[in-house]
């Protein structure tokens, strides 16, 4: 009796989780007890600060998610300490005062001194049995089997299993208490038998998806290469091109590494993002398989296998995660090797170069490739914020064109040219007494002018007038003019009136050709690549430098405005009359649309007559509107 109370107490001793003797034993609020260690790894897995106890699911706050800091049970803790004070005693032997015991009979179940041992090893039928000396056991080299105890009937060892009672039993309870119906009982070997196979399906489902995230995280690793070797070669360009030039160009050299640094920093960190939430769930996968999938021990009572259908049920949730989807690192690789410098030549040679995105996207806008609705999406926008500006001249505003160091200058009828941030500050205010009809801006910063009275002047990069005068048509002949600037500083004027552009040259003097226009009134016109864009109502058209109709784009009932975007694409802003509604889209270079940028946006005093909007993106990304008196800047990502 003795001995199979001590057998009891034995299996009360052991956590249900690691189906060990409890170590540093701690007690959550449900009142079950679990090692610390194992607590430990449910809070990791976890990631939070509560563990829900696998026996009972009841959830405890874990203080500043330090395990430590729950009570000890004690009461457990000292048994513990007291058993593994005294030697393991012969359970073979009759008499009371028992040898301490020196080897263990896997298939006995007894613990067996020196003289049990050598009659043990007479008997024919134990010759095959499992045998281990104490010594492996103690030194944790190898696990016993144990045989447990009925804790009703103590002499009895629970060789039963009750699938539907999810217990262990001895024969005498399964006549007692488990013949009925509902109660299916098998042997305990053959749910053994079955546990195991079970564990080891498991383990290897777990293997397979630990090896699917591990070459998830080998893509993200080449992607991060790829980015970094990238943003090696282009700084390694950028320093010879320093290294050729001047002194004094440091200023722009390291403007320029920033720019790669950040272009590139970006995936780089979205690629580091996706690999640390990649390790944390093979982590996690890893942590709750070596609790579940113990290949030696069984466990056997009630709490033991709450705990353990608990945890196997949370392996299998978080097992059922998708498989990784490499497209995502994938998109950041394009992005972040997309950064290339290209270096000046010629004009301008000591001004380094420039930062530029040779993003397949690009490539296939500008030389009427197929465009792929995959890269598409890797540059679709969203709105994240709209600031409206006032402007300081109400109701005057004429023109909008985006200034050579990256800024929004707003030329106004009333007079001066007013100039913005990206972030919509009003930075600085020139040619206060000139009424702006038309602005552009040569390559070398010089600005170009043109009034309400049709007169073209020249002016430096700070707004000093210019000695050079140009031969324009009169209001009366010419009626209202728009100008743009080519990459040639080439000088374009539209005449709504006349319905024709005149050229002239940065030096001045009378036009050098005309391009005529029949068939349609001229409002605005921006130059884009060798071809000029002409807006005219509801109607954008892409021209040559003869006149003729390359494009068209028509939408009726709708005000139309073009600008030349970042990537060197067409927007077009389209106005709803007597709605104040814009929505702004992107076309390719043969008016083909691309995507939707703004859907239907409310501008909150519009203007009924068309001519009195300009639309332009500033360098950084930014799309601005300038209706007559204000200014919408739409910022997106």
């Amino acid at each position: 009796m003795a001995e199979a109370l001590k057998t009891v107490i034995s299996q009360s001793t052991e956590c249900p989780v690691c189906l060990s003797t409890f170590t540093d034993p701690k007690i959550l609020s449900c009142s079950h007890t679990f090692c610390k260690t194992c607590l430990d790894n449910l809070l990791e897995c976890h990631g939070n600060c509560q563990i829900r106890c696998p026996v009972c699911r009841a959830v405890t706050q874990v203080p500043n998610k330090d395990v430590g800091k729950l009570q000890v049970n004690l009461a457990l803790k000292s048994l513990i300490e007291d058993m593994e004070g005294h030697p393991q005693i012969c359970t073979n032997c009759k008499s009371n005062d028992k040898p301490h015991s020196v080897v263990y009979c896997q298939d006995c179940g007894n613990y067996l001194c020196t003289s049990c041992l050598n009659t043990h090893s007479q008997w024919e039928g134990f010759i095959d049995h499992d045998v281990i000396a104490m010594s492996e056991i103690s030194s944790g080299k190898v696990s016993v089997r144990k045989y447990r105890k009925c804790r009703k009937h103590l002499k009895e060892d629970e060789g039963c299993f009750c699938s539907s009672c999810r217990r262990f039993t001895c024969f005498r309870c399964v006549v007692m208490e488990h013949t009925g119906e509902g109660h299916k009982v098998i042997e305990g070997a053959a749910y053994e038998d079955k546990h195991m196979k079970g564990i080891e399906e498991l383990k290897s489902k777990v293997d397979k998806k630990q090896s699917c995230f591990q070459k998830y995280i080998d893509f993200i690793d080449e992607q991060t290469k790829s980015v970094d070797n990238a943003k090696k070669q282009c700084t390694s360009d950028i320093n010879k091109a320093y290294d050729d030039a001047v002194r004094h160009l440091t200023e722009k050299r390291e403007s320029l590494l920033r720019e790669v640094k950040e272009t590139t920093e970006g995936a780089e960190k979205e690629l580091e993002s996706m690999k640390t939430t990649t390790k944390k769930y093979i982590n996690q996968l890893t942590t709750m398989a070596e609790m579940v999938t113990n290949k030696i021990k069984i466990p056997l009572d009630m709490d033991t296998l709450a705990a353990h259908d608990t945890l196997c049920e949370e392996l299998r949730e978080v097992f059922d995660q998708k498989d990784p989807d490499y497209e995502q690192p994938k998109k950041s690789g394009i992005k972040g090797k997309s950064v290339n410098f290209e270096r000046n030549a010629g004009v301008d040679e000591l001004g380094l170069g420039k930062i530029v995105n040779v993003v397949e996207r690009n490539v296939a806008l500008t030389t009427n490739k197929t465009f792929d609705e995959k890269d598409v999406s890797l540059y679709t926008n969203k709105i994240v914020n709209v600031k409206n500006v006032s402007l300081p001249a109400m109701s005057s505003m004429n023109v909008m064109v985006s200034t050579p160091d990256g800024r929004m200058a707003v030329g106004c009828s009333t007079g001066g040219i007013v100039i913005f941030s990206p972030d919509g500050q009003l930075q600085q205010t020139v040619l206060k007494d000139v009424k702006i009809d038309g602005v552009g801006f040569l390559s070398d910063g010089r600005c170009v002018v043109i009034d309400t009275s049709n007169i073209i002047t020249l002016y430096t990069p700070e707004y000093t007038q210019l000695n050079v005068m140009f031969k324009t048509l009169s209001r009366d002949k010419g009626w209202y003019s728009d100008l743009t600037v080519d990459g040639d500083d080439l000088i374009y004027v539209s005449y709504r009136k006349a319905c024709k552009i005149q050229v002239f040259q940065a030096s001045g003097g009378q036009a050098v050709r005309e391009i005529p226009c029949n068939g349609y009134e001229l409002r605005q016109i921006t130059s884009y690549h060798g071809s000029l864009i002409t807006s005219s109502v509801d109607t954008i058209r892409l021209i040559d430098k003869q006149g003729a109709v390359q494009h068209k784009l028509k939408k009726p009932g709708s005000f139309l405005y073009a600008a030349v975007s970042q990537w060197n694409t067409i927007l077009i802003a389209a106005v709803k009359p007597g709605e104040g509604l814009v929505s702004i889209d992107e076309y390719t270079n043969e008016l083909r649309h691309i995507r939707n940028l703004v859907n239907d946006y409310k501008i909150e005093k519009h203007w009924v007559c068309w001519y009195y909007y300009y639309l332009q993106q500033y360098r950084s990304g930014e799309i601005a509107v300038c209706p007559r008196d204000s200014l919408y800047i739409f910022r997106l990502k």
